[in-house]
């Protein structure tokens, strides 16, 4: 898969599964993975699902703006950033917020996320 596919077609699964059932991107990360969340950082795949799972929210939908990657290291890894507003349940305005995802090959041929960074954007 290209680049630009692969890209698109993760950020479309992270999303939309972050949306409907955080629990299920435990898949997605390893125990050598790291999430930093707005400062923190957490290791391990079931630590960073724990993290996301307790959000003081239960519902919301991200709606992505844009999607900038590039190919990373010889390894065959991927750096995708992603730009959007995430609104919340009963909230009336949306958050601005950014996200990268360092995602590495695994050896049966999918990727897994290696590294994640989140941040809102405050104005």
């Amino acid at each position: 898969m290209d680049p630009e596919s692969l890209s698109k077609a993760f950020v479309e699964h992270y999303y939309s599964t972050f949306d409907t059932n955080r629990g299920n991107l435990g898949g997605l990360y390893q125990e050598t993975s790291m999430l930093s969340f707005e400062g923190e950082k957490i290791q391990g795949g079931t630590a960073i699902v724990s993290k996301l799972t307790s959000l003081p929210f239960q519902q919301c939908k991200h709606n992505i703006t844009t999607v900038d990657f590039q190919p990373s290291g010889p390894a065959g890894g991927m750096l995708v950033f992603v730009s959007g507003n995430l609104q919340l349940a009963g909230e009336q305005h949306t958050l601005k917020f950014s996200q990268m995802f360092h995602l590495m090959p695994t050896p049966q041929g999918s990727f897994y996320v290696q590294n994640d960074i989140f941040r809102l954007n405050y104005a």
